[in-house]
């Protein structure tokens, strides 16, 4: 697609950027002037797409002027939106890739150029949906052999990583490789852990690398196995087409590569400069509005659209400004200030709207918290989160490899069409269509417990709220500690000294990377505190269990090139595994001294976690309280060794030189943060996600795969056949035919989501998929799901209406069943629709209110399509599957408002005729005649000239199959 469109009516405004006149643009913000600079940055991406697209007929020159008049416009009119680009994860792109190579079949057969069938839009594909877990293995690697002796299974081969020279003890763990040392090092003896050099999976005793999970390698080659006929067709599709890049197996899931990799900012082609923007089938599509590319997530049809070449249409819509003011807490972290954020959202009703942030506090957000604030919308309901670019956004860029050239580029463009964010410019913020002030100064840390989730506590409360529950009823919180013992103390001696316990001493404290604390500055802010505390020589007491435990190797990646794993490991803080641990009750014994002394003086102990369970007696019998904390927090009362410390006013301990050390003291400031992070996290996982993209997939790259112009379809294929959506392909399109005497196929009630239409999940053995399959040759067990055999028109059209709470008012009770009324045969909805178009018999469906509601689901309107349907007749629908039937070729038809077949007296059982005129208009209504003599008339939902037209070809699958010819 040329983003210089020719005989645009916009190309005078279009411009070379400054010092770089090679570079061209449009140059929207000479067209709106003062009302364009106070549009939403958001809208004024929309506004340049426009701008950039107008051809008069998908997008026209009213579309634009609608947008820019956004401010009386909003919620009242419907604009196209044509995305730079489509993401797709496999599932979902199956499908689009099938109709594709079908198309090229199609074209050749109609006397066209095959060749010229591509994608008009850069598509990426991201094979991440086909990994099924087949095996499993216990969470903690190499852990030790309870039952003693050595394992007997083969060795697996090494990673190809670089181990480390220097020996460490490994404490007779069997999967070490050469001489080790028993023995067990102090944390106070001055021995550091040795880094880690780029090693994901870890030995969780001395960190040196281990053979990669047998787990893992079984799981890929099962994949590749399973799913190798759907892999060879994805490949075919990557050498054949133009526009589209696939991305293999084992790289990573869609929403992070689109992330880190495939993300622009701004795209530049032939030296063309606009504004990066996505939708995709991906939910999490919506993360790179914390990148400041505006995207969303959207249904396969719409994707298959925009892959056409055709826009996405939406209804122009409200911005909820979210305005930052102050400054974040010291003690809160990412966590906290992400959260809160969401739960503000959540109660000020932004669904089905943009929101968009503002003010001097979004410099103290990183692209990581941007990023989860935007990935977190279907938390709050609104359609996109969105953060224009910045400073902070142009910093993150430069640590992830882009080049200093394009940046300076790109900042260039980006000031130019005034979508650069800039606290210290002089000029007006946007005009909103609701704000939402948010104060970081608000946003406190917080800690959960001692027995229940949900019971926060304010840390700077945490002393009082400890003597509150000593003092209350034993209960969902209280103790009921008396009076006079609420400050015994429990001499005990370990390892040769003499410590002191009371309420609220910690006894256990876990730093875990759990599903709550992924975001990496967390961690690091565990990392940092860990080494601030130990260069001011404070120490944590030997008798507490302290452990960490990462979610994944990458989690040690970075904190061993950060430089901070040493000194979380001087505190106590080695890493133990990865899995679930302390939280789910796997925490080493506590010393047999410190539980005798707990038990005799009937202390309140405490656990602190970064984990997700804190119930009661979880951890440990003897530890009967329990809270869940940030991990720098753990690492902080881990110093501490008790809950009963007002950190403003009391030290953490004493450090060199008798000097009190307190929290504040050694607490890692935002800005040293996101310094870390960039340099160390984000430029580490940009390398090594770029090294796997260029490097590719050893599986991947031995998969063999043809090269012909037409894919070679295998009619013993049950992954992937030719869909016959072009069999009447013609270079020029008939006029709508009537629908002549339709049997009903189906009478359905309000609420018909598309699950119930196309279900995604297992095939029923009792199915006619399941059926099928087995006359294929097929045993249950291959008969994978439906979501897996999106390429096999023969399966999914099969499965249309198959799902078991399929409610059909014919029927009485939920079932995939319908009566075949010539016959009055009870059968499966597939066998009944097969019956009906040998006897060249059309059919339609009867629905009530909001049909097709749910996801968007791109079978939900090809496999009524493919079914023999010409038309659903329904009180209302759902949006989106209105738009998709009309994209099939389906005519979606209304009752007049206060009709229905109850109060017109249809049973569904009369044939049905409906007459189209030569000439369609958006809105018109239409005459249907019944075979008992009955007439009413009906709304034909074509809203525009775009969705006739669409309609006239057959469908946009058929439209754009003929600009081909």
């Amino acid at each position: 697609m040329d983003p210089a469109r020719p005989g645009s009516p916009y190309q005078p405004i279009i411009e070379a950027l400054g010092n770089y006149p090679q570079k061209k643009f449009y140059n929207v913000s000479k067209l709106g002037g003062a009302k364009y600079e106070t549009l939403p940055y958001s809208i004024r991406v929309l506004f340049e797409s426009s701008i950039r697209n107008c051809d008069g007929f998908l997008v026209k020159e009213t579309d634009a002027m609608n947008i820019l008049d956004w401010k009386t416009k909003q919620n009242n009119v419907e604009v196209p939106f044509c995305p730079a680009r489509v993401v797709l994860q496999d599932f979902t792109g199956i499908p689009a890739m099938v109709d594709f190579a079908a198309m090229r079949e199609a074209v050749r057969n109609a006397g066209g150029d095959p060749v010229k069938v591509n994608p008009a839009c850069p598509t990426d594909l991201t094979v991440d949906h086909s990994l099924q877990i087949d095996f499993s293995k216990c969470a903690i690697q190499n852990a030790p052999n309870p039952g003693g002796g050595d394992s007997q299974k083969p060795v697996a081969k090494l990673s190809p990583l670089k181990a480390q020279s220097r020996k460490l003890p490994c404490r007779g763990q069997t999967g070490c490789k050469g001489p080790c040392n028993a023995g067990d090092s102090s944390r106070n003896s001055g021995q550091f852990s040795a880094q880690i050099e780029n090693t994901p999976i870890l030995c969780p005793f001395h960190l040196q690398p281990v053979p990669e999970p047998e787990t893992v390698l079984k799981n890929q080659e099962m994949e590749f196995g399973r799913n190798r006929e759907r892999l060879q067709f994805f490949k075919w599709s990557s050498k054949v087409f133009k526009n589209i890049s696939i991305i293999p197996p084992e790289t990573g899931m869609a929403h992070q590569v689109n992330l880190e990799y495939l993300s622009r900012v701004v795209f530049e082609v032939k030296d063309f400069l606009y504004p990066d923007s996505v939708v995709g089938t991906d939910s999490h599509t919506t993360m790179v509005n914390g990148l400041g590319i505006l995207g969303w997530g959207v249904g396969g049809i719409e994707t298959e659209s925009v892959m056409l070449g055709m826009p996405v249409t939406l209804t122009l819509p409200e911005v909820v400004g979210c305005e930052l003011t102050g400054t974040a807490s010291p003690l809160a972290t990412s966590i906290d200030i992400v959260l809160s954020i969401t739960k503000h959202l959540r109660q000020a009703d932004v669904a089905g709207k943009f929101v968009e942030f503002f003010g001097s506090g979004v410099s103290q957000l990183s692209v990581a918290d941007r990023t989860t604030i935007a990935n977190m919308c279907p938390e709050y309901g609104a359609i996109l989160s969105f953060f224009p670019v910045d400073n902070v956004t142009l910093k993150h860029l430069k640590h992830a490899g882009f080049d200093k050239a394009k940046l300076e580029v790109m900042e260039a463009y980006l000031k130019a069409v005034k979508l650069f964010r800039n606290d210290e410019s002089s000029s007006r913020e946007p005009e909103y269509s609701q704000v939402v002030q948010i104060s970081l100064s608000s946003i406190i840390p917080y800690v959960s417990g001692p027995k229940r989730s949900q019971d926060r506590v304010a840390v700077n409360n945490m002393k009082s709220d400890f003597q509150a529950c000593l003092n209350e009823k034993s209960g969902v919180k209280g103790f009921q500690i008396a009076a006079e013992k609420q400050n015994d103390i429990v001499p005990v001696q370990y390892e040769g000294n003499e410590y002191k316990l009371s309420h609220g001493c910690v006894v256990i404290a876990a730093v875990i990377s759990c599903t709550n604390n992924c975001n990496p500055s967390v961690m690091l802010a565990a990392g940092l505190l860990a080494k601030k505390a130990v260069e001011a020589g404070l120490v944590v007491k030997p008798y507490i269990r302290t452990s960490l435990s990462p979610g994944s190797g990458m989690v040690t990646h970075y904190l061993s090139s950060s430089g901070v794993l040493p000194y979380l490991s001087k505190l106590g803080f080695e890493v133990v595994g990865y899995g679930c641990s302390t939280c789910v009750g796997n925490t080493a014994p506590l010393p047999e001294a410190i539980r005798n002394a707990i038990k005799q003086g009937d202390i309140i102990a405490c656990g602190v976690l970064s984990g997700t369970k804190n119930f009661e007696g979880r951890l440990c019998d003897c530890v009967r309280a329990n809270y869940l904390a940030s991990p720098p927090l753990v690492v902080a009362y881990a110093i501490a060794g008790t809950v009963r410390i007002d950190f403003e006013t009391e030290p953490l301990g004493t450090g060199f030189n008798g000097k009190s050390i307190y929290l504040r003291d050694i607490w890692p400031t935002r800005r040293e943060l996101h310094t870390v992070e960039e340099e160390c996290v984000i430029s580490s996982m940009f390398k090594e996600l770029k090294e796997k993209m260029e490097k590719g997939n050893k599986r991947w790259n031995l998969l063999e795969a043809p090269e012909s112009t037409l894919f070679p379809w295998d009619l013993k294929s049950t992954y992937i056949r030719c869909p016959s959506f072009f069999d009447k392909l013609a270079k020029e399109p008939v006029s709508p035919q009537p629908i002549e005497n339709a049997h009903v196929l189906l009478y359905l009630g309000d609420s018909v989501t598309t699950d119930h239409i196309s279900p995604a999940g297992s095939i029923a053995r009792s199915s006619a998929a399941a059926k099928y399959l087995t006359n294929k040759g097929l045993t249950p067990r291959e008969f994978n799901s439906y979501g897996a055999r999106r390429g096999n028109d023969a399966v999914m059209t099969r499965g249309t209406f198959a799902n078991i709470k399929l409610l059909n008012k014919f029927i009485g009770k939920p079932a995939p069943k319908t009566i075949h009324f010539p016959s009055g045969q009870t059968l499966d909805v597939f066998e009944a629709a097969e019956l009906y178009q040998r006897e060249g018999i059309p059919v339609i469906i009867l629905a009530g209110k909001k049909y097709g509601l749910g996801s968007s689901r791109d079978w939900a309107a090809k496999g009524p399509f493919l079914l023999g349907v010409k038309a659903v007749l329904a009180e209302s629908y759902e949006k989106v599957h209105k738009s998709q039937l009309i994209g099939i070729g389906i005519a979606p038809l209304q009752f007049l408002p206060g009709e229905n077949p109850s109060t017109l007296g249809l049973t569904g059982r009369e044939q049905f005729s409906v007459l189209f005129p030569p000439e369609l208009s958006p809105g018109m209504t239409l005459d249907i005649k019944t075979s008992t003599g009955k007439v009413f008339s009906v709304i034909a939902l074509f809203e525009n000239d775009v969705e006739i037209t669409l309609y006239k070809y057959g469908g946009s699958l058929n439209f754009v199959a003929r600009r081909f010819l």
